[in-house]
């Protein structure tokens, strides 16, 4: 009884001490990465925390020193930090729903108004400021807390050697005795579309490499078509070799749920199988983190802030009042994002010669942001400014979406092209490389934003492919034929489906005449 008295008192004490302010400065950036879990990993927030933290404990020590009293030093300490961190939020909501209104003359004006009304309310001798101390400390404490554990359970997701979906065509393959498995390269080249498309929307002649390719004996499916719209979708469903309608029974048309998809394209069917067989993942950073996969045996990234700071402190200083930093040239937030893809891009052809001479058996998991926005190389791979390409809305005008697309088009054929002698050259198996779109581009109709690039290099099996293969039957013709799997072939469909009902699908026709 009296231990239990002892705690009490303790946890009394404990809380009515005045620490509130500096649970409340973890809060936004606790808030703002709890929502974007899933796109970022964890480790993204933490000089966000650090510097909150820092700047909330100096806050709160200055006012202290002026105002001589604590209790009301953590108050104002307390509102202050409120209207620093969610200025930008208030800023955001009006410029969506006025973008024609220069709102920032008035919303500095009422903010400086009410930080003079938070000094007057904080300093009113009538008001009993500690007796508040012991509310604050359980509701930031509450808030931290809340926003911390979203973060905790959503960086938490299981890892290891398993199938996530559902119904994950998993199989026990048995390939040639005695036969070396050959290495294994899945490029993903996000929205890089057919060579039809890019002739009638862009005026832009691909076939020097198309006829590259064939020339290095790959086969270029001519009429092929992503099985989904999106990313995500695309992905889920070719690295599970099913239709997402087939994959998992939460997958309904009513959901919204992306936790269970991103989970099955990170332990997919396809990579349970490889890793079954022994081979070794390699992998890279996205930027992504849904469609990351740190786990795997080799995991290649650039190396950290190189750019000075991360997409995350970005996105965080836009939501404060330090916004106007990049406005005033102290930050350049569109160079840091460029930079960044810049790097992960460079990481991926930077360490392809070293992956290729690995000696173990490899699927490697390569998955470019090129030449999806945002356009960061020109032609000839010279850096260029992503906000050229962009308007005052940071919408994409269509002839300068063509123009980044293209441009950047350019430069990732011939590093492609260079990346496959590399691997052909220190391969002493034939490899297995495909190269696929996921989706095509942007700011065209359905039917047309399913037109992808499809090219394949299968030594020996070339003659198994057609023109309208699509990516659910990639990796099923793969097992097939290299290693004693039982994968009959899926016809071959393109579903549409909107935001943000993802799993609402709608069938579009190939409509392909080649």
């Amino acid at each position: 009884m009296n231990r239990l008295k002892s705690i009490q008192s303790t946890l009394g004490r404990w809380f009515a001490a005045p620490w509130y302010p500096l649970a409340f400065s973890l809060y936004p950036g606790l808030a703002l990465l709890s929502v974007n879990m899933g796109q970022i990993e964890a480790s993204a927030g933490l000089r966000v925390l650090l510097v909150s933290l820092a700047f909330g404990l100096m806050l709160f020590f200055l006012l202290g020193l002026i105002l001589r009293q604590i209790h009301r030093a953590a108050f104002l300490a307390t509102l202050w930090m409120a209207l620093f961190f969610y200025y930008g939020h208030v800023y955001n909501l009006i410029q969506d729903k006025y973008p024609d209104f220069n709102s920032t003359p008035w919303l500095l004006s009422l903010w400086g108004v009410l930080m003079i009304l938070s000094v007057m309310w904080a300093t009113r001798p009538k008001l009993k400021i500690a007796n508040l101390a012991v509310s604050l400390n359980v509701v930031t404490l509450g808030l931290v807390g809340m926003s911390g554990g979203q973060v905790l359970f959503g960086s938490t997701a299981g890892n290891g050697h398993r199938a996530a979906a559902e119904f994950a065509p998993v199989q026990a393959l048995n390939p040639p005795e005695g036969q070396a498995l050959p290495d294994v390269y899945y490029f993903i080249l996000d929205s890089y579309t057919r060579a039809d498309l890019l002739q009638s929307a862009y005026g832009y002649d691909n076939t020097d490499f198309l006829a590259a390719l064939e020339e290095r004996g790959f086969y270029v499916a001519e009429c092929s078509q992503a099985n989904f719209t999106r990313t995500e979708l695309s992905l889920g469903s070719s690295l599970n070799m099913l239709y997402l309608q087939d994959l998992d029974s939460k997958f309904t048309p009513e959901s919204e749920a992306r936790s269970r998809l991103w989970d099955s394209l990170k332990h997919s069917a396809v990579r349970y199988n490889f890793e079954s067989l022994g081979y070794q993942t390699v992998a890279y950073a996205t930027g992504f983190a849904w469609n990351e996969l740190r786990d795997a045996d080799h995991f290649y990234s650039p190396p950290p802030l190189s750019s000075g700071l991360s997409e995350f402190e970005g996105l965080f200083l836009r939501t404060t009042l330090a916004r106007y930093a990049e406005d005033l040239g102290w930050v350049d937030d569109d160079a840091i994002m460029a930079q960044e893809y810049r790097d992960r891009f460079n990481t991926v052809f930077d360490s392809l010669d070293d992956v290729a001479r690995n000696p173990a058996p490899t699927f490697a998991y390569i998955h470019l942001i090129s030449p999806h926005p945002p356009f960061v190389f020109g032609p000839d791979g010279q850096p260029t400014d992503p906000a050229k390409f962009w308007n005052d809305k940071r919408l994409y005008p269509s002839s300068l979406y063509k123009q980044g697309y293209t441009d950047q088009m350019t430069f990732l054929n011939g590093k492609m092209l260079d990346a496959i002698d590399t691997i052909l050259k220190n391969s002493d198996t034939p490899p297995i490389i495909i190269l696929q779109g996921d989706h095509g581009p942007w700011l065209q109709p359905k039917t047309q934003h399913m037109f992808i690039l499809n090219a394949y290099y299968l030594p020996g099996h070339n003659d198994e492919l057609y023109p309208t293969i699509s990516p659910v039957n990639t990796f099923r013709l793969i097992f097939d034929d290299y290693f004693g799997g039982d994968y009959p072939l899926l016809q071959d469909l393109s579903y549409y489906s909107p935001v943000p009902k993802l799993y609402q699908f709608s069938e579009l026709p190939n409509l392909c005449e080649k």
